[in-house]
């Protein structure tokens, strides 16, 4: 035994092999003793290693090489699927979209993205196509500003690059102190960095053009058809009490972007600024609010409020493209600001006139039942399941099932 220069004890003088194992960070051979023979095993034995350790690095190259960005469709999935982890875990995730305008370097700007990518993110990130031809980057369990913060170490990777790749982060689920009132919040402004747009809209599923036709052709021939009743109902409700004949109301629509939805007047003017006073005396849960008996209906209201008459004008919300025939019932902003996050995966799709709740629940389930029928929908949502709903849909209205 002796003593280094730093005053550490060691128990012998190493051999070379062992300096060499301690250089790489490998453990050290055993030497058979210090004999020749010993250091000739020890010598053959590292030969027949070689090849393996050879292969072990060839592998780990492989494995931190940059991958292929995914198509579209796949890439879609793993953006759901990390929704639905967010709104289990109540943690953000973000994702990054960058706009590749030059066709000539984007073979270039890819390379180095997914490389940066791989080097510098975890295995759980990935790297896949938009719908609209950008570049995205999923980051799962990050906020805005470690988003932004990986954006300049991408940035710093395309420095020879003429022109940086301008680029969008979005988050999700979106931050609490950007659900303004107007019930639609769609860019997070950052101190000192960007801007973080809400990534509800990017989950909006596309009208397929069938159902849009039906919508249209649906609309114009109930307008048509029922005209004459629509003008007889507007001349009577202005005739039994003060204030206009249509009632317009901000309700939430796809992506939660804020619309005007239109019925007739059933209630008295002003009555509904005295919700929050009844508020105790909804039948419904959750959010939604629904009262039996509720003294700000006027005694011809209550009767187009049966029979579903007043819903009538929102032919006119089908026909401008806010509403579907088919599809769930839209909540006013305020409802639907109020609602849980997995209440608003039923903002996907255009809102509609009937659903699966109005013919099967309507004012008997609760809201956390209604939400399922709508996300019920929206997963089997088909032409046949349409035409299903709309026929359910005439002997529930003719018959004043569960309207209040």
């Amino acid at each position: 035994m002796y003593r280094t220069s730093t005053g550490l004890e060691q128990h012998g003088p190493e051999t070379q092999l062992e300096i060499q194992d301690r250089v790489n960070g490998s453990e050290p051979m055993p030497v058979c003793g210090g004999s020749l023979l010993g250091r000739i095993c020890t010598h053959f034995t590292r030969l027949l290693l070689k090849p393996h350790a050879a292969l072990r690095a060839s592998r780990s190259r492989i494995d931190h090489a940059p991958r292929t960005p995914h198509n579209w469709e796949r890439f879609s999935r793993l953006i759901h699927r990390e929704r639905s982890r967010a709104l289990r875990s109540g943690q953000t995730f973000c994702l990054i979209r960058f706009e590749i305008e030059d066709e000539a370097t984007a073979a270039r700007v890819i390379k180095v993205l997914a490389f940066r990518a791989e080097e510098r993110m975890p295995e759980i990130d990935e790297v896949g196509w938009m719908c609209d031809g950008r570049l995205g980057v999923l980051v799962p369990y990050a906020t805005c500003a470690s988003a932004w913060k990986l954006v300049d170490e991408i940035y710093g990777g395309l420095d020879d690059l003429g022109r940086l790749p301008p680029c969008d982060v979005y988050i999700y689920p979106e931050e609490e102190s950007s659900s303004a009132t107007n019930g639609h919040a769609e860019v997070v402004e950052l101190s000192g960095r960007g801007t973080a747009r809400d990534m509800s809209p990017l989950f909006v599923v596309r009208t397929p053009a069938w159902k849009r036709a039906i919508d249209v052709s649906g609309a114009l021939f109930g307008i048509v058809l029922t005209f004459p009743l629509m003008a007889s109902i507007a001349v009577a409700v202005k005739l039994t009490s003060p204030g206009p004949m249509l009632f317009p109301q901000r309700r939430s629509g796809v992506g939660n972007r804020p619309f005007v939805m239109y019925k007739f007047r059933t209630m008295y003017v002003g009555a509904d600024e005295e919700k929050k006073l009844l508020r105790k005396l909804s039948k419904q849960d959750g959010p939604a609010f629904k009262m039996k008996n509720d003294p700000r209906i006027t005694r011809l209201g209550r009767w187009l409020r049966t029979t579903s008459m007043d819903e009538l004008p929102q032919l006119f919300n089908v026909l401008k493209g806010d509403m579907s025939l088919v599809g769930p019932r839209p909540l006013p902003c305020e409802e639907s600001n109020a609602s849980e996050r997995w209440h608003r995966l039923r903002l996907d799709v255009v809102p509609g006139m009937t659903c699966i709740w109005q013919v099967t629940g309507r004012s008997t389930v609760s809201f956390a039942e209604w939400v399922r029928m709508d996300i019920r929908y929206i997963r089997t949502r088909s032409l046949l399941v349409d035409l299903k709903l709309l026929l359910k849909t005439i002997p529930v209205v003719l018959l004043c099932k569960g309207a209040c």
